[in-house]
């Protein structure tokens, strides 16, 4: 069975389901917590109270919908278009990240979030 969490982000709420790995793990066991979101290109990101070194299977290209936590700046990061250093259409971190979920939802919405908006992440119920 999937663990599945929910960001909201002011009118916004998106559902998300997480990968079996262990920052996926990790992110899970220190839910509920809130942030306040950072826009970079078409990615929102914001610092977490999670410490998770580079996993192996840390990368810089996302999927559109994907999430990640960036070791770097300790971060929970939702990729959702191209970011400043992206060479296309496809998402690209700035450093690399370690995935762990992908939005359940159309991440459209995501469009109209502004730096400083609070964002919370909790648990969802089975």
């Amino acid at each position: 069975m999937s663990s599945r969490i929910r960001i909201s982000i002011g009118e916004i709420d998106l559902t998300a389901t997480l990968y079996e790995n262990e920052t996926a793990s990790s992110i899970w066991d220190a839910l509920p917590f809130e942030g306040d979101a950072n826009r970079w290109g078409d990615e929102i990101y914001f610092s977490i109270p999670v410490k998770i070194e580079e996993a192996d299977d840390a990368k810089q290209d996302m999927a559109v919908g994907e999430l990640a936590h960036w070791p770097s700046g300790s971060a929970f990061c939702i990729f959702f278009g191209p970011t400043p250093v992206s060479t296309g259409d496809v998402p690209r971190a700035y450093s690399n990240v370690n995935p762990f979920g992908l939005l359940d939802d159309d991440p459209t919405p995501l469009l109209k979030v502004q730096s400083g908006e609070k964002v919370t992440v909790e648990r969802v119920d089975s």
